[in-house]
């Protein structure tokens, strides 16, 4: 066997090996992100006492749409990020690193 060639056999199993696991990995995250965020948005709504419907209707979104949010089903865009803060009357922070993230809702002050 001619070692300086690999086995391509072998390195195609092994990668396949990693991309699963980097996918897994990937899946995971979105997932934690996805509870994070809809932890997020349901304190703020709750802490201003709105209804789903409510913050729909200030954030320019469908009722539906707040409780797959709210239920992590949905992970939004950075528009529709726009339009939720707007809806709850907050900024949204994002804080990021390898391994947790930090998002909350800052209310802005009264007028």
């Amino acid at each position: 066997m001619d070692h300086a060639r690999g086995n391509p056999a072998r390195e195609k199993t092994l990668t396949k090996g990693y991309a699963a696991a980097s996918k897994g990995a990937a899946k995971v995250a979105r997932f934690r992100l996805a509870v994070s965020f809809a932890k997020a948005v349901l304190d703020r709504r709750r802490e201003l006492g709105l209804s789903q419907a409510e913050v729909a209707e200030r954030s320019g979104l469908s009722q539906a749409k707040i409780a797959r949010i709210e239920s992590a089903a949905s992970f939004p865009t950075l528009p529709l990020l726009r339009r939720l803060a707007v809806g709850l009357n907050a900024s949204l922070n994002i804080a990021m690193d390898a391994d947790r993230e930090q998002i909350t809702f800052t209310a802005h002050p009264a007028a």
